[in-house]
């Protein structure tokens, strides 16, 4: 994952995330270090506030830019188009 990276490069403290997060400093370092799982709600707001893809912060994408909901609407539709 590449959460450390992101705060670093944000220039942001452990602290900052987790009171963001609404958790304990430890808790957000060891989601850092992969030592506990990052959960589904903590990754999605994460990736808000980085503004950045859910598959970026765990590394499946080197592209940082997030889908927008009108862009899937867009894709989803020419998908059904092209199934009709």
């Amino acid at each position: 994952m590449r959460l450390k990276d992101l705060r670093e490069d944000a220039d942001i403290k452990q602290k900052t995330i987790a009171d963001h997060l609404h958790i304990k400093q430890n808790t957000y370092s060891q989601y850092e270090n992969g030592q506990r799982q990052l959960p589904l709600d903590a990754l999605i707001a994460l990736a808000e506030f980085y503004d950045v893809s859910i598959d970026y912060i765990l590394g499946l994408t080197d592209i940082k830019k997030h889908y927008r909901k009108s862009t899937i609407a867009k894709i989803a539709n020419e998908n059904k188009r092209e199934n009709n």
